[in-house]
């Protein structure tokens, strides 16, 4: 999945440029998830480096943008065997609920530019849902066949609720709130054979 998201344009960097647009790339998403419209130049400064580093990576606010969200799915979407290689299905399906929420905050930072984007072909509109029901789907699939998750539920049913539960607490500070609707949602889905508190 993550060959299909890969920011395949990018040419081979020297270790040190790889650090400094792996550094761009981490301070513009947390830019992006404070909801700050970051500035470029304040982009950089958080990365630790100049204003022309970022330009020979990004030449443009666009191409950052972009590389931000193809970075963030496939970094969400890959999460969902790294957590199941940790936890087990349950867990890791919870677990991976707070990483998406987390992709979602993200996305919300740059999804007016990114719209625009897509609306004026400066980028071809990513898979997004499909990619994300994909890995609730893996998710689902390794906790029906350890018998701790229902193996009657449809993954984009799933992500449906889970946007659902992310646009109903879209700008509050309730964290705590989110924490507890996305345990209901994880726990409707745990199978008739077991309890969601012994998981």
């Amino acid at each position: 999945m993550a060959d299909n998201m890969a920011d395949d344009a990018a040419p081979r960097l020297r270790a040190d440029a790889r650090r400094n647009r792996d550094a761009l790339l981490r301070a513009a998403a947390a830019g992006f998830t404070a909801g700050d419209d970051p500035t470029l130049e304040k982009i950089a400064q958080d990365a630790g480096v100049g204003i022309g580093t970022l330009y020979r990576h990004f030449p443009t606010r666009e191409a950052l943008v972009e590389a931000v969200y193809r970075t963030e799915l496939a970094a969400v979407c890959e999460s969902a065997e790294e957590l199941l290689a940790a936890h087990e299905p349950a867990a890791a399906l919870r677990a991976w609920m707070d990483r998406y929420a987390e992709f979602v905050t993200t996305k919300r930072g740059m999804a007016e530019t990114f719209r625009a984007m897509v609306a004026d072909g400066t980028v071809v509109a990513l898979r997004t849902r499909e990619s994300i029901d994909a890995a609730v789907g893996t998710l689902l699939a390794a906790g029906a066949r350890a018998g701790t998750l229902r193996a009657d539920v449809e993954p984009d049913d799933v992500v449906t609720l889970l946007v659902g539960v992310l646009l109903a607490t879209q700008g509050s500070d309730d964290r705590a709130r989110l924490g507890r609707l996305l345990d209901l949602v994880a726990s409707g889905l745990v199978s008739t054979n077991c309890r969601y508190s012994d998981l």
